[in-house]
C-alpha cells in the first residue's frame, strides 16, 4: 500500500479524515485545457532547488553532476538517462515532487510507455503527499497528463484509471472521480484499489455502513490488505456495530505487527 496510508497512523486515529481530505481547488472539468493549466503550475515550483539543501553533500554533488550531464547531453536519449538517474536519487530520499519532476523530464525526452507510466506514478505519489493547494492541483494535473497517455494505448489498466479517478476527488467536481471508480467496479467488481478508495470516500462522507460494505467486499477478495482490514473495524465501530468491530479489531493482532496500527487498534478497543 502507499506510504501515505501508513503515515497517517503516526498521527493517531483522528487523522483518518485528514489524510484523504486533500485541499479543495476550483477546477472546471468540463473545459478543455484544464489539465494542461494544472500541469503548467509545476513550472512555478523549483522542487530540486528546494530539496537540494536537505540532501547530503554526496547526494547534492551527484545531482549537480547529473544535471551538468543533462545540459551537455548530445541527444534526448542520453538526456533522459541522466534525468531518470537524478529522479532516482530524489526518490530514494523521499523527495517525491522533485523525483516526479525529473521522471517527467525523462518521459518528455524519451516518451516510451514505461517512462510515461513511471512519471505518472511518481506524480501520483507526490499528489498523495501534497498539502499545499497549488501543489496538489499541479501534481494532480501532471498525474492525469501522463497516466492518460498510457491509458490511450492500454485502456484495460484499471489500476491507472483508479489513480486518475482519485485525482478528481480533490477538485470541485469530486463526482467525476467517484463515477470513474464506480465504472471500474462495474468492469471488475473485485478491484482492490477501487474498493479500497470507495470505502475511504464513504468514511469521509460519514457513510460508515456503506464503508463497511465496501471493506467487507475488499477483505473478502483481498484478505492481505491490512489497511482494508483495519478500516473495516473502524467502519463497524463508527456505524455502532460494536460486536463486529471488536472481533475485527482483535483479529488485527494476528494480521500485523506494525506498532502504529496496533496502537490505533488498542485505542478503538479501549473506547468500547
Amino acid at each position: 500500500m502507499k506510504k501515505s496510508q501508513i503515515i497517517f497512523l503516526l498521527f493517531g486515529i483522528v487523522l483518518i479524515v485528514v489524510l484523504y481530505s486533500l485541499p479543495m481547488v476550483v477546477v472546471d472539468n468540463q473545459n478543455e485545457g484544464v489539465v494542461d493549466e494544472e500541469a503548467d503550475l509545476v513550472d512555478s515550483f523549483s522542487f530540486d532547488n528546494q530539496h537540494s539543501s536537505s540532501l547530503t553533500p554526496e547526494a547534492q554533488s551527484l545531482i549537480e553532476k547529473l544535471k551538468g550531464e543533462m545540459e551537455i547531453a548530445e541527444d534526448t536519449e542520453k538526456f533522459a538517462i541522466f534525468a531518470d538517474s537524478t529522479a532516482a536519487i530524489y526518490a530514494e530520499r523521499g523527495k517525491l515532487d522533485s523525483a516526479a519532476y525529473f521522471y517527467g523530464l525523462a518521459a518528455d525526452n524519451a516518451p516510451t510507455v514505461e517512462k510515461i507510466e513511471k512519471a505518472g506514478n511518481a506524480y501520483y505519489e507526490a499528489f498523495t503527499f501534497a498539502m499545499d493547494e497549488a501543489k496538489t492541483t499541479a501534481m494532480a494535473g501532471k498525474t492525469r497528463m501522463y497516466l492518460n497517455k498510457v491509458l490511450e494505448t492500454n485502456p484495460e489498466r484499471l489500476d491507472l484509471k483508479t489513480k486518475v479517478a482519485m485525482t478528481y476527488v480533490s477538485t470541485s467536481n469530486p463526482m467525476q472521480g467517484i463515477t470513474m471508480l464506480r465504472d471500474i467496479l462495474e468492469q471488475d467488481p473485485t478491484n482492490e484499489s477501487a474498493l479500497y478508495n470507495m470505502g475511504i470516500l464513504s468514511m469521509q462522507s460519514g457513510q460508515y455502513k456503506r464503508a463497511a460494505e465496501r471493506f467487507e467486499e475488499l477483505v473478502k477478495h483481498h484478505p492481505g490488505n491490512v489497511q482494508g482490514q483495519f478500516y473495516l473495524g473502524v467502519s463497524y465501530f463508527e456505524s455502532d456495530q460494536k460486536n463486529k468491530a471488536r472481533k475485527q479489531l482483535e483479529s488485527m493482532k494476528e494480521l500485523t505487527d506494525d506498532e502504529q496500527i496496533l496502537a490505533a487498534v488498542s485505542n478503538y478497543l479501549e473506547r468500547m
